[in-house]
């Protein structure tokens, strides 16, 4: 038998982690899992486990990842999607149709992540940002499904109460099994457009002065983590490169840009280690359910990046990366034309003049 490299000794050990530890907490819930036990479970050392992760929380959300990763790779929805309607059905079906039931032998995996997220604001406030992102995102993809008569109408705040509506099922289905009909919730979701709501885009209080930079760009190869695909950086456009406190900032970026740009979200943050699985849990899950209910048609254009290692950041001239981070660049011809930093930069460097 062949002997395996450091690289796929390191990358066994972790799926056998995973493993064990998605064993361990479906068993035992989070709270009462050991590292230990898991440790015991995947045949490995305590030093083992800790040397792929650095906790227990990282690890629960590491687990999960992988499990939005099957969701999210699995079959896309052949419902015909025509409207906004439409696919916030198809979003929430697929919603109520992963609720775990009560006789579920995994049902107990997932309901520690809200608890676990508000336990610190570590983890509370950048998850705040990726569900508005979440909202962001799919509100853009609704807006290009919307009727003539609504195409100049804004639709994140529909979004945002279709997500709330369905975290809230979520929580109910964990804490009161068989209350309410799931399907009610389907029907409420499909709704949503015909109300009013106030939803406006403002221009930022606060944009900076984009500067002019003549600078090499020669980005490192990267993972598009929405379309779960090789993504080319080297075309004209508009890079943001934003920590989790600020990831709603991209919405300035993506309105602004003109027709003919690529627009890039690069994802980074000041705990990599701990945070890198949350993110990586939350686009998963939102790739599985725009997959489930808007062509890819109607996505928006936007690559996002999660950039652990900040090699991109750095590319973009980002020399020391926070989670409050905010910094944005518009590429011409292979150079970095002009970049902009703090609040307003994607509206800034989106608006430059190309």
């Amino acid at each position: 038998m062949a002997r395996l490299s450091r690289a796929e000794t390191q990358e066994r050990n972790r799926a056998k982690v995973l493993d064990a530890a998605r064993a361990e907490f479906t068993e035992r819930g989070f709270r009462e899992a050991k590292i230990d036990v898991i440790a015991e479970r995947a045949e490995l050392t305590r030093g083992a486990v800790y040397s792929n992760f650095p906790g227990k929380r990282a690890l629960y959300f590491a687990v999960l990842a992988r499990e939005a990763e099957g969701f999210a790779d699995g079959p896309s929805s052949t419902r015909s999607v025509l409207t906004a309607g439409d696919a916030l059905g198809a979003l929430a079906r697929a919603w109520v149709a992963r609720l775990p039931l009560a006789s579920d032998p995994g049902a107990r995996l997932g309901v520690d992540l809200l608890p676990e997220i508000l336990a610190e604001e570590l983890t509370h406030r950048p998850y705040a940002q990726l569900l508005r992102f979440d909202a962001i995102v799919f509100g853009l993809a609704l807006e290009r499904l919307s009727r003539p008569e609504q195409e100049n109408g804004r639709l994140v705040r529909v979004a945002e109460a279709a997500f709330t509506m369905l975290h809230g099922a979520s929580q109910l289905a964990a804490a009161a099994p068989g209350f309410g009909e799931p399907f009610n919730v389907v029907r409420a979701c499909e709704s949503l457009p015909l109300l009013r709501f106030d939803d406006t885009w403002p221009t930022p209080p606060i944009v900076p002065q984009a500067r002019a930079a003549g600078e090499p760009w020669a980005p490192p190869e990267a993972f598009d983590a929405l379309r779960a695909r090789p993504a080319r950086l080297d075309g004209d456009g508009v890079v943001a490169v934003l920590g989790l406190h600020r990831l709603s900032a991209i919405e300035e970026a993506v309105r602004a840009a003109f027709t003919t740009d690529e627009v890039t979200l690069v994802v980074v943050t000041g705990q990599p280690a701990e945070l890198t699985p949350l993110v990586t849990l939350v686009l998963a899950d939102l790739r599985g359910l725009l997959r489930q209910s808007c062509p890819e048609s109607a996505w928006p254009r936007l690559r996002v990046i999660v950039d652990e290692a900040g090699t991109i950041a750095s590319a973009a001239g980002v020399s020391a990366v926070s989670d409050a981070t905010e910094t944005a660049i518009r590429v011409e011809s292979g150079r970095i034309a002009v970049r902009a930093e703090g609040f307003g930069a994607c509206h800034a460097a989106a608006t430059s003049a190309p």
